[in-house]
C-alpha cells in the first residue's frame, strides 16, 4: 500500500485520538479473560467454604461428573486386537513393540519395556509423551523410560495421535507432517471435534485409558500397582486421565499443572487437546483434576520458569493439600520444583523415581542411572516408521467426520417437520453460541465527521458486550430513504469505506453503518491474535487460541459478535430507520446469519463469499483455517448454517460466491440420488445439496423470489441488484 493511500485511510480510524481506547485491539482477549476470571472467582469462594471431609467428597463427585460431561461419553470399549510386531532383547530388559486399536480401526503404536529377569508380578507405569514430533522415541523421554525399567518397573509408552508414528497429516515424500509441529497436528482436527460436540481431548484420553487396559492385560503386571506420568502434553493427559480412571494408583504430572487464572494471564489457552468445552464456565479449575483423585498418591513435578506459570502451580498445591489433609493422607500429595524452563531436570526425575518406588511398593535406589538409548531402528514400531504408510488406519478427522455425518442425518430427519424444527434451531443457536441479548441503553459517542460529495461520514463508537468498544462509520446520504444497511467484513471498516457497493447504497439513499466487530480493524486481533507462543498456523484474522478460550467458557466469537450486531441494529432502529438490511463477507457470514435469526428487524440479508455449512468444515481435512472463527462448538448437535438461513424465510436472502470449507466454489463431488421421482429435483452438486433445504423452505412459504442463490458466483453485481428496490 502506498504511503499516500495509507495516510488517506487513517481518516476512517475512530479511536486513534482516544488514548485509553487506542490499545483496544486486545479487547477481545481482555473480554475473554474477564469472563473467565468471573467464573474462577466464584469457584474460589466455593472452595473457601469447604471445611469437612464430607464436603470435599461432594466436591470430588462434582468434579468427576463435571469432567465427564465436558469430555462427553467415551467410545464403546471394543477389543484391543493387540499385536506384538517385534521383540528386542537388551541387557536387563526386553522391548516389545505393540499395536492396538483404541477404537475399531484406530491404531495406537506403543512400546512395552519389561525388566528381565522378573521374579513376580511387577508394578506398571503408563508413560504419556509431550509434544515431541517423535513421541516417546525422543532422547529426553527415553532417559525416563529406561531408568524406570532399570529400576524394576514395567513401562508402556504410546504415541499420542499426531506424533511419533501416528502423524495424521503425513507428507510421504518428506516423512514429516504437512502442517508442522505436533500442536498443529492437534489443532487441525481439534476445532472439527468441537463442532460435533466432542473434543480432541476425548480421543486422546481414550487412547491413554486403553493403554491402561492393555497394560492390565499383561500377566507380568500387578493390577494393584499402576502408575501414570508424562511431561507437558503428557502431563495434561496424566492429569485428565488420572482424575477419572480409578485403576491408576499413583500419578505424577510434569510441567503442566498450574491454574486457569495464571494460565490465561501468562500464556493464553494452549492447544486443542488441553481444552475442554465450558470447563471454566462450569467453575472447574486445574486443581479439580487432582482433587478428584484424593487421597490417591499424586506428585506435581514443576519448574520455576515454566510458561505454565509456577505461581499457579503453588496456588494449586496449597489448595489440593487441604483435601489430602482432610483425608489424613497428607503424605500422599507432594510437589517438587527445580530452577529450569519448561523442561525435565535430573532433580525432578529422581523425585519421580522415588515417588513411584514408594507408592507402587518397588523400593530401590532413586538416583538416575546412565542409559544407552535405543537406536532409531530399535525403537521403531511399524515397518515404515509411520502407521499411515504401514497399514490402513482411521484418524481423528475420519472418525469425527463420520460422527458429523450422523448428526447431519439426524438434522435431515428433523427438517422434515420445519414448523417444529426451525423455532428449536433458533433457540439452540442462541444457547450453543453463547449469545447474550445486548444492552439497549448504551449511547454512541460522536468522534468526528468526514464530508463527502452527496453524503457525509460520521464517526462513532459504542460500548460492546464487554469492556470494549465498537468503532463504526455511519454514512448519511443527502437524500435519505429511511432505510439502512449494516455492512461488515473481516478486513475491517477501512477496506469497505470506499467500496463501490457502499457508495452505490449511500448514493441511492441508504444509511450505511460499517463497524469494526470485535477482533477486526481497530479492535484486533492485537498481540493475542492467537497461537503466539507455539507459532502455529496463523489464520488471516484470529488464531485458534482465542477461539479455544471462548470454548472454555461455553461461548463463541459468533455469539459475542451477533450480540453486538443486534445492538447496532437497535441503534439504527431507534434513529428512525424503517428497515435494516445486513451484508457480511466470508467468515463473518455466520455472524450475520445468527444475528438475523435472533432479530427479525433485519429484513434482508446478503452473504458475500460465505462457506456453506459447519458440516463442510468437518468434511475437509485441510479446511481454510480462518473459517474456524465463524464456527460454533457443538452446533451440529442441533443445527447447521442452512437451518439458520431457512429460518429467515420469507425475508430476503442473497448468497453469492458460496464455497465449501476449502474455499472452493464447486467441490466437484456428486451425490447419487435414489431412483425416486419425488426427489428427482434434488441437486447433485454438494454445495447445492447443502442449500437444498433453504430453497425448499422458501418455496414452501411461497416466497421463492426472495431467495437469491447466485449461480454465476459473481460477488459484486448481485449485491447492488439485491438492494435495488431500496435505492430509489
Amino acid at each position: 500500500m502506498s504511503t499516500e493511500k495509507a495516510e488517506a485511510q487513517k481518516e476512517y480510524n475512530v479511536l486513534q485520538n482516544w488514548f485509553l481506547l487506542r490499545s483496544d485491539d486486545n479487547g477481545l482477549f481482555r473480554h475473554l479473560l474477564q469472563q473467565s476470571t468471573n467464573y474462577l472467582e466464584k469457584r474460589t469462594k466455593t472452595i473457601a467454604q469447604i471445611n469437612t471431609l464430607n464436603d470435599w467428597k461432594k466436591r470430588q463427585q462434582w468434579a468427576k461428573k463435571t469432567l465427564l460431561e465436558a469430555i462427553g461419553p467415551f467410545p464403546e470399549r471394543t477389543p484391543l486386537n493387540a499385536k506384538t510386531l517385534r521383540v528386542i532383547h537388551k541387557m536387563g530388559y526386553r522391548v516389545e513393540h505393540i499395536l492396538f486399536e483404541s477404537q475399531p480401526g484406530f491404531y495406537v503404536t506403543s512400546t512395552l519395556f519389561i525388566p528381565e529377569p522378573l521374579t513376580g508380578k511387577a508394578p506398571g507405569i503408563v508413560y504419556c509423551s509431550g509434544h515431541s514430533p517423535t513421541g516417546y522415541k525422543a532422547a529426553p523421554y527415553q532417559q525416563v523410560l529406561l531408568n524406570l525399567v532399570q529400576k524394576g518397573f514395567i513401562v508402556l509408552a504410546f504415541d499420542p495421535v499426531g506424533q511419533g508414528e501416528r502423524l495424521e497429516y503425513l507428507d510421504e515424500q518428506t516423512g514429516k507432517s504437512k502442517v508442522g509441529s505436533p500442536t498443529r497436528e492437534h489443532d487441525m482436527p481439534g476445532p472439527q471435534t468441537f463442532i460435533t460436540g466432542s473434543s480432541q481431548a476425548r480421543y486422546m484420553m481414550w487412547d491413554g485409558i486403553r493403554a491402561v487396559d492393555y497394560l492390565l492385560s499383561r500377566p507380568e503386571v500387578d493390577p494393584a500397582r499402576i502408575g501414570m506420568t508424562g511431561r507437558s502434553g503428557g502431563g495434561t493427559q496424566t492429569a485428565f486421565i488420572g482424575a477419572l480412571d480409578d485403576r491408576i494408583l499413583a500419578t505424577a504430572p510434569e510441567c503442566y499443572i498450574t491454574n486457569f487464572t495464571r494460565l490465561l494471564q501468562a500464556l493464553g489457552p494452549p492447544d486443542a487437546e488441553q481444552n475442554l468445552p465450558n470447563i471454566i464456565g462450569k467453575e472447574f479449575d486445574e486443581p479439580d483434576f487432582l482433587i478428584a483423585r484424593a487421597p490417591k498418591p499424586t506428585l506435581m513435578i514443576t519448574t520455576l520458569n515454566d510458561y505454565f506459570n509456577h505461581q499457579g502451580s503453588r496456588d494449586t498445591y496449597t489448595e489440593v493439600s487441604r483435601i489430602y489433609k482432610s483425608y489424613g493422607k497428607s503424605e500422599n500429595f507432594g510437589m517438587v520444583e527445580d530452577i529450569a524452563p519448561h523442561a525435565s531436570t535430573r532433580k525432578n526425575r529422581e523425585a519421580m523415581y522415588a515417588f513411584f518406588q514408594k507408592t507402587l511398593t518397588n523400593p530401590g535406589n532413586s538416583k538416575e542411572d546412565s542409559v544407552e538409548y535405543l537406536t532409531a531402528d530399535e525403537i521403531r514400531v511399524t515397518a515404515t516408521g509411520q502407521l499411515s504408510t504401514s497399514q490402513k488406519t482411521e484418524t481423528i478427522f475420519s472418525l469425527n467426520a463420520r460422527h458429523a455425518d450422523k448428526l447431519v442425518a439426524d438434522l435431515e430427519i428433523a427438517r422434515k417437520n420445519p414448523s417444529v424444527h426451525l423455532p428449536i434451531v433458533v433457540l439452540q443457536a442462541k444457547k450453543l453460541s453463547g449469545y447474550i441479548p445486548p444492552s439497549q441503553t448504551d449511547k454512541p459517542v460522536f468522534v468526528g465527521v468526514i464530508p463527502k460529495k452527496g453524503f457525509q461520514i460520521e464517526k462513532y463508537y459504542i460500548k460492546g458486550e464487554g469492556d470494549y468498544v465498537i468503532p463504526y462509520l455511519l454514512f448519511i446520504p443527502s437524500k435519505a430513504n429511511g432505510k439502512a444497511v449494516l455492512y461488515f467484513s473481516p478486513k475491517g471498516k477501512t477496506k469497505l469505506a470506499e467500496s463501490e457497493e457502499v457508495l452505490a447504497l449511500v448514493n441511492g439513499g441508504c444509511h450505511v453503518l460499517i463497524p469494526d466487530l470485535i477482533g477486526t480493524g481497530e479492535t484486533g486481533p492485537g498481540q493475542w491474535a492467537g497461537s503466539n507462543y507455539f507459532q502455529h498456523f496463523k489464520m488471516e484474522g484470529l488464531g485458534y487460541d482465542l477461539w479455544y478460550g471462548l470454548v472454555l467458557i461455553g461461548r463463541s466469537l459468533v455469539g459475542i459478535r451477533a450480540g453486538d450486531v443486534v445492538k447496532l441494529v437497535h441503534l439504527l432502529r431507534t434513529n428512525g430507520m424503517s428497515e435494516v438490511g445486513g451484508v457480511a463477507v466470508r467468515e463473518l457470514s455466520p455472524v450475520l446469519l445468527h444475528a438475523a435469526a435472533f432479530d427479525p428487524f433485519i429484513s434482508r440479508v446478503a452473504l458475500i463469499n460465505p462457506y456453506v455449512s459447519y458440516h463442510s468444515l468437518t468434511r475437509h481435512q485441510y479446511y481454510t483455517l480462518d473459517f474456524i472463527e465463524g464456527a460454533v462448538p457443538s452446533s451440529l448437535t442441533a443445527y447447521d448454517l442452512p437451518d439458520l438461513a431457512a429460518s429467515l424465510a420469507p425475508r430476503k436472502l442473497l448468497m453469492t460466491y458460496v464455497t465449501d470449507a476449502m474455499g472452493n466454489v464447486d467441490t466437484g463431488e456428486t451425490i447419487v440420488r435414489p431412483q425416486d421421482s419425488k426427489r428427482s429435483t434434488e441437486p447433485q452438486n454438494v454445495i447445492q445439496k447443502e442449500l437444498y433445504f433453504v430453497e425448499s423452505i422458501y418455496q414452501q412459504v411461497g416466497k421463492k423470489e426472495n431467495l437469491t442463490l447466485d449461480r454465476n458466483n459473481s460477488k459484486e453485481k448481485p449485491l447492488i441488484d439485491f438492494f435495488s428496490d431500496w435505492i430509489k
